[in-house]
Parts: C-alpha cells; sequence; structure tokens
C-alpha cells in the first residue's frame, strides 16, 4: 500500500526556499515603499508651495505655519486657517514623515523629516520660498546649504 503526500523532508525544503526568497525581496519592498514615501513628500512640499502662494495672495503676506494653511476648526476661513490644504498636512504628519513651516525674514521654509529614519525615509527635505527643494541623505535636517534636488 502506497502513502499519498509529502514528507517532512519535501515540506522543510519547500519552506526553506519559501524563507529564501523573502530574505531577498522584503528588503527590495522596504526601499521601494521608502522611495514611494520620498516622492510623496516631494508632492507634498510642491502643494505647500502652492498653498503659500495661494495664501500670500489672499493675506499680503506668507503663512508662518501649516496650520494657517489648514481647516478651520470652527467658523470661516481666515488669516489663521485659510482651509487651503488638507487637516492632515495641516497638522504636520503625512506619508511617516513630519513636516514643519516656519517664517523666515525673507519668506517661509519648509521642513519634513522621516518620523523613523532608515523606516519611513532615508532623506530629509528642505524648501522655502525660492521653490527649490533640498534634500540630505542622513538623519539631520536638511538646511538652505543642502543639495537641490535635480
Amino acid at each position: 500500500m502506497r502513502r499519498r503526500g509529502f514528507t517532512l523532508i519535501e515540506l522543510l525544503i519547500v519552506i526553506s526556499i519559501i524563507l529564501v526568497i523573502l530574505a531577498i525581496a522584503v528588503p527590495k519592498m522596504n526601499t521601494q515603499m521608502q522611495g514611494a514615501r520620498e516622492m510623496a513628500v516631494i508632492r507634498e512640499i510642491g502643494s505647500i508651495h502652492q498653498a503659500e502662494t495661494q495664501y500670500y495672495s489672499q493675506f499680503g503676506k506668507y503663512a508662518g505655519n501649516l496650520s494657517q494653511l489648514g481647516p478651520p476648526i470652527s467658523g470661516a476661513d481666515g488669516p489663521e486657517a485659510a482651509n487651503i490644504i488638507p487637516k492632515v498636512l495641516a497638522e504636520g504628519k503625512k506619508n511617516g514623515y513630519t513636516y514643519s513651516l516656519a517664517a523666515t525674514p525673507s519668506g517661509y521654509a519648509i521642513t519634513a523629516v522621516p518620523d523613523s529614519f532608515g523606516n519611513s525615509g532615508r532623506r530629509t527635505f528642505y524648501s522655502d520660498q525660492t521653490l527649490v527643494i533640498r534634500n540630505n541623505w542622513g538623519p539631520e535636517p536638511a538646511t538652505a546649504a543642502s543639495p537641490e534636488i535635480k
């Protein structure tokens, strides 16, 4: 009488092959996810630039923080909450990055840093009213002296 099915050795071989494939695929997938998040951050910085331009045309000055560009908690839109960007971005956290906007003597500065460097992103970003986006391939925040993205 013949038995049907797989032996324990055959099952162990199949499981070990699957584990080897996963060991190769998971790091590559993580790198791809980081790249996708970083591209999303670059798009969000562009959205903040557009929002700052709109805010400036409405109120004659640049917004000094993200909440001024976001929706109001209650009441009508105004200089303290212009309702130009989505609430999630106005709160400063999106796509695994923390965004900040600050007023400067010549305009404004935007920074975006990963919530968990190496996991949610490998780069930090900086931009200002010049619309040039700069990045730093390290955990320290990018600045106006960092290399620009080409």
